[in-house]
């Protein structure tokens, strides 16, 4: 059965998330319903990244084996015919028989972005957590910058989830700020700042990069000292970090594997 690897983005806007669910429209249902209807049977779609309700992706990876074969660039027409424009497929290529999206990721990359203005751009609304008042940018970076390297999570994992270990390797920390004159597209007359925080790592827990985010807020809002990121992460305990920032500013922008691993 010959394998694809597929490069997706999506809205993930009023999407239940990555994983197929009971009920509302998910990534994974949707792809696996329009490549079913493509190959006359069921098809499983593995994911690299499982976001949840509201988050978006501009790379997120899949992969699937299908019965038939289809060559990529027709793949690619015939799945965004059948998607909704909130899901599209950017590209696709075969792969080896035994890549796995999930668990041959060597890295992956998320961005949140923040909209640091006292009005928020309607343009903006859907992707972007909206803060208003001062944000010390500088104080945000020292702290990110604490999270660099190999490190125990668990205060930043959500309430309840259960995994192996929750220490994760994060190869870059970084928050990132520009001026924004004129909202999206110059379609409406606001004026603030737009702050990125991306972060690389050889895995994330669940809600990782929304509470790191939440965490970060509270030091640039001064509530909150740089070295307070350390004494979270060496308490392990949820109930230590920030809150937890909204699913609708956070992006999966990139997944990276080796080359041997996808063809």
């Amino acid at each position: 059965m010959p394998a694809y690897r597929i490069t997706l983005a999506y809205d993930g806007t009023g999407l239940v998330g990555w994983q197929r669910q009971a009920s509302g429209q998910s990534i994974q249902g949707l792809l696996e319903d329009a490549l079913g209807e493509l190959d006359g049977q069921d098809v499983t779609v593995v994911g690299a990244g499982r976001t949840d309700a509201g988050v978006h992706a501009a790379g997120q990876v899949a992969g699937f084996s299908l019965g038939c074969s289809i060559a990529p660039h027709v793949l690619v027409r015939a799945m965004n015919a059948r998607l909704p424009p909130a899901v599209r497929l950017l590209d696709a290529a075969e792969a080896a028989p035994s890549f796995h999206a999930r668990f041959d990721a060597r890295a992956k990359t998320y961005r949140y972005r923040i909209w640091n203005s006292d009005v928020l751009s309607p343009f903006e609304r859907a992707y972007v957590w909206h803060v208003r008042g001062p944000l010390r940018v500088d104080l945000m970076q020292a702290a990110a910058r604490l999270l660099e390297g190999q490190r125990d999570f668990a205060a930043f994992q959500a309430t309840g989830s259960s995994t192996q270990t929750t220490e994760r390797v994060v190869l870059s920390s970084s928050v990132h700020a520009d001026a924004v004159e004129s909202g999206r597209l110059r379609l409406c007359r606001t004026e603030g700042r737009l702050l990125t925080y991306e972060i690389t790592g050889n895995g994330f827990l669940r809600h990782m990069v929304r509470n790191i985010t939440g965490s970060l807020v509270e030091i640039g809002r001064g509530r909150r000292n740089v070295e307070w990121i350390r004494d979270v992460l060496a308490s392990r305990d949820r109930t230590r970090a920030g809150p937890t920032a909204p699913a609708s500013g956070l992006f999966l922008m990139r997944v990276d594997y080796n080359t041997s691993d996808v063809s």
